[in-house]
């Protein structure tokens, strides 16, 4: 079974290095992550390049809010089953996702 997980984000670099390592510790290995970045102004999406090994796709563009980027990342999603995790939530045990 396939997890699509999507996240949005905006100018979340203070919590995405440690928000992208609870995500690459995950156990369960069928999983695909979009990031839906509302264009920030931050180091966000360096960040997320240079971290985020299991990230399947990174959506970087302006947006109207959350709902809408959430919505991006539902267009995209292929995931049997879908999650939505943000930035400033870490998956606190690294068979969250297995479970």
């Amino acid at each position: 079974m396939k997890i699509s997980i999507i996240t949005a984000t905006y100018n979340s670099a203070a919590h995405m290095a440690a928000y992208l390592a609870s995500v690459n510790n995950q156990s369960y290995e069928n999983i695909e992550h979009i990031i839906v970045d509302g264009a920030s102004t931050d180091n966000t999406q360096e960040i997320i390049k240079t971290t985020a090994n299991r990230v399947t796709q990174l959506i970087s563009e302006p947006d109207h809010g959350i709902y809408d980027a959430l919505n991006k990342g539902l267009r995209h999603a292929t995931g049997d089953v879908i999650g939505f995790l943000h930035a400033d939530i870490y998956a606190p045990v690294s068979n969250s996702f297995a479970q």
